[in-house]
């Protein structure tokens, strides 16, 4: 990768006159020639000492630039390498895109934490108890780290989604999932995606049974990456009350950014 603006290629410079004129360190320089993405145009094989030309300082000036940017080496080979200015420069987006989703992830968690700051932690929608019906269910599982969850459910429940509508089977209520105690005491878990349907015993596809149960019900309405806040405040409730039952978490997701977290409760809280 040679930059516009670079020149003198025949003049060579010592490593220390080349960190000074790229803001490198001289361990900065050493360690990407070690990883193989700035080698020195030369090697003394009597000294071991390296020299530069000029026309790598816009070079490593760029590759500077990239790590500031927290790009990984890797990926800053693969923009070095490129085979043409299209393919740098889209290798170049994909990382700016990342850091982006990156940024605005951020600013969620920012945002959040303020809101706790200021005692705005919990959301104070109304708990109720409900009794939810046995209900059948195209059903996908997987066993899921707590941090790859989302990754994992989306697609999942588009797939069943789908799995519906090629057997003509009718959706009757919002999708959600199942979550065992396992899933948030040990942060990975089989977890269980539905969709509900108007389904007999021996219609095509993955149909299971949801069995009844009686769960404590908050709706919150927010960003999926503040649902802890709903556990907290149901969770919050129900140890109050001393009605925590077997079971586990169930979600519904209503769409607008609303969720209802169901929490099993025993059957003498209803």
């Amino acid at each position: 990768m040679t930059l516009v603006g670079d020149g003198g290629g025949d003049l060579l410079l010592s490593i220390g006159e080349f960190s000074k004129m790229t803001y490198l360190s001289v361990k900065a320089l050493r360690h990407y020639h070690d990883v193989g993405l700035l080698a020195p145009a030369t090697i003394d094989p009597a000294t071991g000492y390296r020299r530069y030309r000029v026309d790598q300082v816009g070079t490593a000036q760029a590759i500077r630039r990239f790590r500031e940017l927290e790009m990984p080496i890797d990926e800053v080979r693969r923009v070095l390498d490129a085979p043409d200015d299209r393919s740098r420069n889209r290798a170049i987006l994909v990382h700016l895109e990342r850091m982006h989703a990156q940024l605005e992830r951020t600013q969620a968690t920012v945002a959040s934490l303020q809101s706790l700051l200021t005692g705005e932690g919990y959301p104070d929608s109304p708990v109720e108890i409900r009794r939810l019906p046995a209900t059948r269910a195209l059903a996908a599982r997987g066993t899921v780290f707590f941090d790859d969850c989302a990754t994992w459910l989306l697609p999942a429940l588009r797939r069943l989604h789908a799995e519906a509508e090629a057997a003509g089977l009718e959706v009757t209520a919002p999708h959600g999932a199942l979550y065992p105690d396992a899933f948030f005491e040990v942060g990975q878990a089989e977890v269980t995606a539905f969709v509900p349907v108007d389904a007999s015993e021996d219609a095509a596809g993955p149909i299971v049974e949801l069995p009844a149960s009686t769960v404590a019900v908050l709706t919150y309405k927010g960003p999926i990456g503040d649902l802890d806040r709903a556990y907290g405040a149901l969770g919050t409730v129900v140890a109050r009350r001393g009605i925590g039952g077997p079971g586990p978490i169930r979600e519904h997701y209503l769409g607008d950014d609303l969720t209802e977290v169901c929490w099993p409760v025993t059957a003498a809280a209803s």
